[in-house]
C-alpha cells in the first residue's frame, strides 16, 4: 500500500466522514502503475477531473492516471461553489422574510436562524454530491487514481509516494489557494478563508470580511442574513470594482440596506487579539478607526499551486503569482505538458476550468501535428456573482470595446419596465447589451436580477451562435417572465434600426393595398 497523507474535514461528523470516504478514502490503495500512460493529470479539481474522465470516456484504449494529494473535487465541491451556494440558499429564505411585508405577508419580528443547522445542511448536501467526484467513480471509468503528492522527476516521469508514473502527455491542474494577507498581527490573531469558513458550527456574532470582490460580497451578505453583524472592508471606492459600475451600485445599495457596514477606500493597519476578540486598526479616507469582532474572513485573492511540483526538472516556466505559463492552446513551455484551471488562467471559475480541460483533451490527445487545435481565447466566458440580486456578465464590457476602438452602443432595459419583475417585486435591476453602432452583433451583456445567472446563458448562446439582436427579437419568450427583458432589448434595437422613416413610409403605402 502506498502511503499518503490522511485528510480530515472539520467537523468530522457523519456528513464529512461520508465526504472524505469518497474524495480521499483512508483505505485507498494506490494501484500499480501502467508501463506508460497516455495522460497523467496532476490535481483532481474540476479541470483535472474533466481532463482525466473525458480522456477515459472517449473509450479508445487510453491509459489515464489522476493524482490528488488532498480532496478530489477541489475547491468547487469542498470549499467553493457547493458549500457557498448552500449557505446562500439558506440566507435567501431570510431575505424573503425580511421583504415579506411588501407582498402582504407579515413575518415574525424575530427570525430565528439555527446556524448550526444551516451548516449541517450544507455538509449534508456536499456529502450527497461527493460521489460525483469520488475516487471510486473515476476508478470505475478506467482511470488509475493515485492519492499523494506528485512531482516531476524527468521529462516523462512523475513520482507519487513510492510509485513512478511514466507518461506521453501530462496536465497540471493543481488549482489555487487563498492568498495570505500581509497585515501585521493577523496571523497571530487568526482568520478564516474559503477553505476554513465552512467548518464553522457556531455563528460568529460579529464578523469582518476583508475584500469587496465577488467572494467577499457573497459571503458578507449570506452571514448578515444569517444573523451576524458584518463589516466589509474594501480598498476601492466601491465594491465589485471589476464589474459594471451600474451593477455594482445596485448591489452596494442592497448590502447597505441590509445592515452591512461598508468601509470603503480603507487600509487595515494591523490586527490584534484582545480580550474582547480580534481588533482591527484601520484608516478610512484618512481617518483612523478601530473595530473588534469574533472572526475575520479574508477574501482578497488566490495564488496558484505551483510549489512542490519540481517544474524546473521538466522545463515548465511559472510565476508565483500568475501560475504556470501557457500559450493559447494551454501548452506549457514543455510541449508534452499542458495546464488548465486556476493554476494557469485568469478566469478562476469552475465552468472555465471545465471548458479548458476539454480543450486540453483535444489538443494533447487528438490533434496530430497540431491539426484541429482549439484556442482558449476562442471561448465565450460568462460569470456570475451570487449576491442577491445576482450580477451576470458575458463578453466585453463597454470600456473594453472602446479600448479596442469599437464605436459602442448600449441598450439598457430596467426591470421596472418588465411586468414579471414588477409582479415579483424585483424591479431593481436591468439587462444591458453592448453592440457596435450600425450592427446587431452582441459584444457583451450584463444582467442584474435575482436569477441573472439563469438568464445570461441565452445571451451567451447568441454570442457563440453569432445570433444578432435582430434574430433575438424574433425569439418568443413566455409571458410573463423576467427573461422577457432580453427580448425587449432586442426589440429596442430592431425598432431603432429597422423602422426608419423611409421604412415607415413604405409600410404606410403597402397598407393601402392590404
Amino acid at each position: 500500500m502506498s502511503e499518503f497523507q490522511r485528510v480530515t474535514v472539520r467537523p468530522m461528523d457523519e456528513y464529512n466522514q461520508t465526504l472524505v470516504s469518497y474524495v480521499h478514502p483512508h483505505n485507498w490503495i494506490n494501484p500499480e502503475p501502467a508501463d506508460c500512460y497516455d495522460l497523467v493529470v496532476i490535481g483532481a479539481g474540476t479541470a483535472g477531473l474533466v481532463a482525466a474522465g473525458g480522456a477515459a470516456l472517449v473509450d479508445v484504449g487510453l491509459k489515464v492516471a489522476l493524482i490528488e494529494k488532498q480532496l478530489m473535487g477541489g475547491d468547487c465541491l469542498n470549499f467553493g461553489c457547493v458549500p457557498s451556494k448552500c449557505m446562500i440558499r439558506s440566507s435567501r429564505v431570510v431575505g424573503e422574510m425580511w421583504n415579506a411585508k411588501q407582498y402582504g405577508i407579515h413575518s415574525p419580528r424575530y427570525i430565528e436562524v439555527d446556524f448550526s443547522e444551516v451548516m449541517a445542511r450544507m455538509r449534508r448536501v456536499r456529502a450527497e454530491i461527493s460521489p460525483h467526484d469520488s475516487a471510486q467513480r473515476f476508478q470505475k471509468m478506467g482511470v488509475d487514481v493515485f492519492l499523494g503528492s506528485a512531482q516531476f522527476v524527468s521529462n516523462d516521469t512523475v513520482e507519487v509516494g513510492d510509485k513512478t508514473l511514466r507518461f506521453k502527455k501530462a496536465v497540471i491542474a493543481t488549482g489555487a489557494r487563498p492568498v495570505s494577507p500581509s497585515i501585521p498581527g493577523i496571523e497571530e490573531a487568526g482568520y478564516l478563508t474559503n477553505e476554513t469558513v465552512f467548518s464553522l458550527i457556531q455563528k460568529p456574532q460579529k464578523l469582518v470580511v476583508i475584500g469587496g470582490g465577488p467572494i467577499g460580497c457573497e459571503l458578507a451578505q449570506a452571514f448578515r442574513r444569517l444573523g451576524c453583524e458584518v463589516t466589509l472592508f474594501h480598498r476601492g471606492t466601491h465594491i465589485l470594482n471589476k464589474e459594471d459600475a451600474d451593477a455594482a451600485k445596485i448591489v452596494q445599495k442592497v448590502l447597505t440596506k441590509e445592515g452591512i457596514r461598508l468601509v470603503l477606500n480603507c487600509q487595515i493597519q494591523s490586527v490584534e487579539k484582545t480580550y474582547d476578540g480580534k481588533t482591527l486598526y484601520f484608516t478610512c479616507n484618512g481617518k483612523q478607526d478601530v473595530v473588534t469582532v469574533d472572526e475575520i474572513l479574508v477574501g482578497t485573492g488566490r495564488a496558484p499551486n505551483v510549489k512542490g511540483l519540481n517544474l524546473e526538472a521538466v522545463g515548465v516556466e511559472y510565476d508565483q503569482r500568475q501560475g504556470v505559463k501557457v500559450n493559447d492552446y494551454l501548452q506549457t513551455t514543455n510541449p508534452k505538458i499542458y495546464a488548465a484551471g486556476d493554476v494557469c488562467m485568469n478566469w478562476k471559475f469552475t465552468h472555465a476550468a471545465d471548458a479548458a480541460a476539454r480543450i486540453v483533451i483535444r489538443n494533447a490527445l487528438f490533434s496530430p501535428f497540431g491539426l484541429g487545435r482549439q484556442k482558449l481565447s476562442s471561448l465565450v466566458m460568462p460569470w456570475v456573482t451570487y449576491t442577491d440580486p445576482e450580477i451576470a456578465h458575458v463578453g466585453m464590457y463597454e470600456h473594453e470595446a472602446q479600448e479596442m476602438g469599437i464605436d459602442v452602443a448600449t441598450i439598457k432595459i430596467p426591470f421596472a419596465d418588465v411586468d414579471r419583475a414588477l409582479a415579483d417585486g424585483e424591479e431593481e435591476g436591468f439587462v444591458k447589451i453592448h453592440h457596435p453602432k450600425g450592427s446587431d452583433k452582441i459584444l457583451g451583456a450584463t444582467i442584474v436580477a435575482r436569477h441573472a445567472g439563469e438568464m445570461i446563458s441565452q445571451i451567451t448562446t447568441a454570442i457563440v451562435g453569432n445570433i444578432g439582436l435582430n434574430k433575438l427579437a424574433r425569439v418568443i419568450h413566455p409571458y410573463p417572465t423576467q427573461a422577457e427583458a432580453i427580448r425587449k432589448a432586442a426589440d429596442a434595437y430592431y425598432i431603432s434600426t429597422a423602422l426608419t422613416p423611409n421604412t415607415k413610409r413604405l409600410l404606410a403605402w403597402v397598407k393601402k393595398f392590404s
